[in-house]
């Protein structure tokens, strides 16, 4: 949140737009694609929208919170009527790109966020954890052949636009 000008506030959420810049830094279309997203809690909510803003023609939504999640999709296809959204399972067949937006993967003992034997060489697989850098499902992703995207990126068009709304310059520090 930001105080404007005339005393009133603006508020915006950088989820979705650094992992927007994040898969467009990475060489990863969206226009056009098939996307399958595990997690529609409050980073997926913000990716939904803007993969949907971005033209993605088809987003399939799986949360354990399936009402969540049409809830969500509800919202989503009354914006932006292009993109075909559903809710399913976490079931990447068909899809172009499966992307988990779930807290399962930042512990080694978590299961996978879907099901890794449905990806194709052909799909580019996202994972939004940051730590660790390559998650389980990243790891199977990549023995498959698919191209995959960390989390990291995201994190760093986050700060990125999170300095341009508040008009922060970032300066080379010197330290010594």
């Amino acid at each position: 949140m930001r105080r404007l000008p005339d005393g009133s506030w603006y508020a915006d959420n950088f989820d979705g737009v650094g992992f927007i810049d994040g898969l467009k830094a990475g060489g990863h279309p969206i226009a056009g694609r098939r996307i399958l997203q595990v997690g529609a809690g409050g980073a997926g909510a913000s990716l939904t929208y803007c993969l949907a803003e971005e033209g993605a023609a088809e987003i399939r939504l799986a949360d354990i919170d399936t009402d969540r999640a049409g809830k969500l999709a509800a919202l989503v296809g009354r914006a932006f009527p292009n993109c075909r959204i559903e809710v399913g399972e976490p079931d990447p067949s068909g899809m172009d790109m499966a992307i988990n937006a779930t807290p399962s993967g930042l512990k080694a003992s978590d299961p996978l966020p879907l099901d890794v034997s449905k990806l194709t060489p052909e799909m580019t697989v996202v994972d939004i954890i940051m730590e660790p850098a390559e998650t389980a499902l990243l790891k199977a992703a990549k023995e498959i052949g698919c191209r995959i995207q960390p989390g990291r990126p995201m994190m760093d068009f986050q700060v990125e636009a999170m300095a341009e709304f508040f008009d922060i310059e970032r300066k080379e520090r010197h330290h010594g």
